[in-house]
């Protein structure tokens, strides 16, 4: 049953407040509990204040972390383990299997952006398993429960083709998908991103099939999370045409690395070690006046989820030398 207006109303005024950290404490006064027992690394040290949203003070976007290399931490451990990186934005998993479970996001995303706010971190992109208006998915309850905390972004989960049968009828269904979803993301206030994911049946690895459902919506109101690694994988030498494409609607930057393992897998790897276009993405961002959020992406550790110290020690060391590169490469002319 939709809730009244009074209850909606009361209920975005204690999220709000949760949000804004009105019971927030001095950085590093958090209590650090859970599976790792250690603060990803900074174990009998307080937190470094987070470093500005980009380097040597210039104007631009803001730098984010995407933290699905941190499952198995608590909110807590992950708040402290991006302040102790400087990096002052999250994007973090808020679907089946992440940091927050759609049926729990009501009580626990607020408690999540709390502890968030404590350590002087804010989360910016939202990463769900939304791609309609539909129960199962939780869609409803996990956006407007976003909203009502002032998440700017979140990422939707990809649509899949069946190889099997024609492509084009299959995107008209999700154009149709789109429809609901994009005007229940206008009404809350909250704007959708896709990623181009490589894979043969993945919808947006070539970009230009979902750019032609988005040319029906202003770009506010749907964009792009545009990954240089899945561009660099499937579209090759031709990486930039697909940018081109999808410039004017891309509403965060996703910077990661792979290497070939052979001619038909790709494998991640830390960030200016591979093949992805990342120093030549950077500059065409910056000389487009880019001012979104710029995510970091580590995808290469062995851990799937962080159980031990060491394992966080090892994501923390990660962390450091990929963001170290990717302000290298967004300082470089």
């Amino acid at each position: 049953m939709k809730p009244s207006a009074s209850t909606a109303v009361t209920r975005r005024s204690c999220l709000r407040a949760a949000a804004a950290g009105l019971l927030a404490v001095p950085m590093g006064s958090a209590v650090i509990s859970g599976t790792t027992g250690v603060a990803a690394g900074a174990e009998n040290s307080q937190p470094a204040a987070p470093a500005p949203a980009v380097p040597n003070g210039s104007s631009g976007p803001q730098f984010c972390l995407f933290t699905k290399h941190l499952l198995g931490m608590n909110f807590e451990e992950i708040a402290a383990h991006v302040a102790e990186l400087g990096i002052p934005g999250l994007e973090a998993p808020i679907r089946p299997g992440g940091h927050v479970e759609p049926e729990r996001v009501e009580d626990d995303l607020p408690r999540f952006t709390q502890a968030l706010g404590k350590a002087g971190g804010n989360l910016v992109v939202l990463t769900s398993g939304i791609n309609q208006v539909s129960k199962e998915q939780h869609s409803e309850r996990v956006l407007r429960t976003a909203g009502a905390l002032g998440i700017p972004f979140y990422r939707m989960n990809w649509w899949r083709y069946d190889l099997k049968k024609p492509i084009r009828p299959q995107l008209e269904n999700f154009r149709a998908q789109a429809k609901d979803l994009i005007a229940l993301s206008r009404e809350i206030g909250i704007r959708p991103l896709y990623q181009n994911h490589r894979g043969a049946e993945m919808a947006g690895s070539p970009v230009w099939d979902i750019a032609s459902l988005m040319e029906e919506y202003a770009p506010q109101d749907w964009g792009f999370a545009f990954d240089i690694m899945h561009a660099s994988v499937e579209g090759g030498t031709n990486w930039p045409l697909q940018y081109h494409l999808a410039r004017e609607r891309i509403g965060a930057a996703y910077f990661k690395d792979f290497q070939w393992r052979d001619r038909r897998n790709a494998v991640s790897c830390p960030l200016g070690e591979g093949f992805a276009g990342a120093p030549e993405y950077a500059k065409l961002l910056k000389q487009s006046g880019f001012t979104g959020p710029v995510c970091l992406h580590i995808e290469y550790l062995s851990a799937t989820r962080i159980s031990k110290a060491e394992e966080a020690a090892t994501a923390l060391a990660a962390g450091r030398r990929d963001f170290a590169k990717l302000k290298e490469l967004w300082a470089a002319e």
